[in-house]
C-alpha cells in the first residue's frame, strides 16, 4: 500500500517542495541545509529573519480521519484504491486496560476511534505528511515553510523592522488558523521563536500570542538534532554534543574490563561514531560543499573527545 501510494505521490508530484520527508533523494541534511541557507541569506543582505518551530500536540494521534480521507480523494485516490485506505482508517475501535498492584484489571468501555494513524506502522507518518502537505501552500506567500514529516518550521523575512513585527504576528495567527481547520494543535510552550541576527545586535523584545497564549522567544532551537543559535554560532551545538561523547566515553572506560576488543569496538561505533558524521559529511547532493558545524572553530573539541573514546576503547 506505501509502495504505490508513493508512486502516485511523486507520478503526479503531489507533495509539496517544501516537505523534506518521503521525498527520494532528500533527507534531514537537506531541510537544515535549507534553513541555513535562508538565513544565511538574510544576515548577509542585512534583512530582518525570524524563524517559527512548531511543536503540534500528539500530531500522530490528532489526524482526523474525515479530513484525511477528503484530501485523498482531492490527490487523486479515488475508487476501489480510496475504500482501501478508508477500510484501513475507520471501523477501528480501542480501550484503556489498567492493572491494579494485585493484578487485576480494570478497562474503560470501547470506543470508535476517529483519529490519528494506527501506530507503528509504515503508512502512519506518510499520512501525516499528506495531512500537512497543503499547509505550505497556505504559508508560502508571505513566508518560507520548511517541512520534515511533523516538524514543521516557518521563516519570515523582511526589510523593515517594524513590518516584520506585525508580519510575524499576522503568520502566526494563519498558523493556528490552519491548524485549527485541520483539527490539529499546537503546544505553545514547545513551540519557539528565534530571530536570527548578526553578533552584535542586540534582541528585540517580541511579544507573539494567540488566543491570550504566547510563544517562548528563544536564543538557540532544535532542529531536527542540530542545535541552530540565532546568529549561527555552532558553539551550542557543539558544546551539547561534547557533553553527550563524554558521557559515552565514560560509559565505555568503566566497561572496558569486561568485554572484549570486538565488543568493544562496536559499542564505540554505534554509541561514539555514530553521533560525530551527522551535520559535518558532504553530499553531492549540496552542489556548494556545505557543511553545517565541521568548519567551526570550536569542531576540534568534538575530535579530541573522539580521540579520548578510541583511547579508552
Amino acid at each position: 500500500m506505501q509502495t504505490r501510494l508513493l508512486k502516485h505521490l511523486f507520478d503526479y508530484n503531489i507533495v509539496s517542495n517544501e516537505q523534506y520527508g518521503f521525498r527520494p533523494s532528500l533527507n534531514t541534511d537537506n531541510a537544515t541545509y535549507q534553513l541555513i541557507h535562508e538565513i544565511l541569506y538574510a544576515l548577509n543582505n542585512k534583512l530582518q529573519m525570524g524563524g517559527i518551530f512548531c511543536d503540534l500536540e500528539k500530531a500522530f494521534d490528532c489526524v482526523n480521519h474525515k479530513i484525511l480521507l477528503s484530501k485523498l480523494k482531492t490527490y487523486g485516490i479515488t475508487d476501489n484504491h480510496y475504500k482501501l485506505y478508508k477500510s484501513y482508517l475507520v471501523n477501528r475501535d480501542q480501550r484503556t486496560l489498567v492493572y491494579d498492584q494485585m493484578g487485576n484489571a480494570t478497562t474503560s468501555t470501547w470506543a470508535k476511534v476517529i483519529h490519528g494513524v494506527p501506530q507503528g506502522s509504515i503508512l502512519g507518518p506518510l499520512f501525516f505528511v499528506l495531512c500537512i502537505n497543503d499547509l505550505p501552500m497556505f504559508m508560502r506567500v508571505k513566508s518560507t515553510p520548511v517541512l520534515f514529516a511533523d516538524d514543521t518550521s516557518v521563516l519570515i523575512l523582511h526589510s523593515n523592522l517594524s513590518d516584520f513585527m506585525n508580519k510575524i504576528q499576522s503568520i502566526f495567527t494563519n498558523l493556528n488558523e490552519w491548524f485549527k481547520n485541520n483539527l490539529l494543535l499546537l503546544n505553545f510552550y514547545k513551540t519557539q521563536f528565534v530571530h536570527f541576527t548578526t553578533r552584535n545586535t542586540n534582541q528585540m523584545e517580541i511579544i507573539i500570542d494567540h488566543d491570550n497564549k504566547t510563544i517562548p522567544i528563544c536564543s538557540s532551537t532544535k532542529f531536527l538534532g542540530i542545535t541552530v543559535h540565532r546568529t549561527l554560532s555552532w558553539r551550542h551545538h557543539i558544546d551539547l554534543v561534547t557533553k553527550k561523547l563524554s558521557t559515552l566515553c565514560f560509559l565505555v572506560r568503566n566497561i572496558k574490563p569486561y568485554l572484549s576488543f570486538c565488543i568493544l569496538k562496536m559499542i564505540y561505533h554505534s554509541l561514539l561514531h555514530s553521533i560525530m558524521p551527522y551535520g559535518i559529511i558532504l553530499h553531492s547532493i549540496m552542489p556548494y560543499g556545505i557543511i553545517f558545524w565541521g568548519k567551526s572553530p570550536h569542531s576540534s573539541e568534538i575530535f579530541k573527545v573522539q580521540k579520548n573514546g578510541q583511547s579508552k576503547k
